[in-house]
């Protein structure tokens, strides 16, 4: 008996996790790169790729190229892509943003990001991390460790119908 109660428990759990789905992603209000605060509220009802991120996460560098091309692949049919890195946007940053000449939406997210990433459904807070929400605010596609552009291309497709 004890075992199928913790096994409900678990399943109702998991269940709750996934209605909240992108929920706390619009509840949050981050930093942009000159510090100036931006409610991601303001970026609902559109087709999202957003990526959790930082300087020192070798598979989080790799995928930039991949992030800027789609960004500027699906710009015009409405997708938005949105970097959150988990850093302050201190000098270093900059400097490295202007280096990887990353031309998507940057926000910072340095206390808040891992509890923001597990309330998406990342349990491990691992990096990078990539959701793809489409204009009804439903998550249609998450993963844990560096996208491809064809991991990009897909979720594009899927939050652009």
């Amino acid at each position: 008996m004890t075992r199928f109660l913790l096994g409900l428990l678990l399943v109702v759990v998991a269940f709750a996790a996934r209605a909240q789905g992108s929920a706390p992603l619009f509840a949050a209000s981050l930093s942009d790169i000159d510090s100036r605060p931006v409610a991601l509220a303001d970026f609902r009802g559109q087709p999202l790729i957003v990526n959790f991120w930082a300087r020192w996460c070798g598979p989080c560098r790799m995928e930039i190229p991949e992030l800027i091309a789609v960004s500027q692949a699906y710009r015009d049919k409405g997708l938005k892509v949105i970097g959150i890195g988990l850093e302050n946007n201190s000098e270093n940053v900059k400097d490295f943003i202007k280096a990887y000449e990353m031309n998507y939406t940057l926000l910072f997210a340095p206390v808040e990001g891992i509890s923001l990433m597990r309330a998406l459904g990342n349990g491990r807070a691992g990096l990078p991390f990539t959701l793809a929400i489409d204009r009804g605010g439903r998550v249609v596609m998450h993963k844990l460790g560096q996208v491809t552009r064809a991991d990009l291309d897909k979720a594009a497709a899927a939050v652009l119908k």
